[in-house]
C-alpha cells in the first residue's frame, strides 16, 4: 500500500475515535474498542512515516491528505 494513504486513514482513525473516547470518559465506561483503535491508528501512522522514503515533516501532511482526497476521489 502507498505509505500517504496508510498515513491518511491512520489520522483518520485517530480523529474519528476521540469522541467516542470522551464519550465513555463522561458516562463513566471503560473505553476499550476506541482505545484499541487509536493504537492501531498510532501502528498506522508510525509505519507511514518509517515506509516513507524521504519521512514526512509538518509541512508534508496536508499535501499527502490532499494527494490521497484527489486519487480516490468518489464522485
Amino acid at each position: 500500500m502507498d505509505s500517504d494513504l496508510i498515513l491518511v486513514i491512520g489520522l483518520a482513525l485517530a480523529f474519528l475515535s476521540i469522541p467516542s473516547a470522551l464519550s465513555a470518559f463522561s458516562d463513566g465506561r471503560v473505553p476499550r474498542v476506541s482505545a484499541l483503535t487509536i493504537v492501531i491508528a498510532g501502528a498506522m501512522i508510525i509505519y507511514a512515516f518509517r515506509s516513507h522514503p524521504e519521512g514526512y515533516t509538518l509541512q508534508d501532511i496536508p499535501m499527502a491528505i490532499t494527494h490521497v482526497i484527489a486519487r480516490y476521489r468518489f464522485w
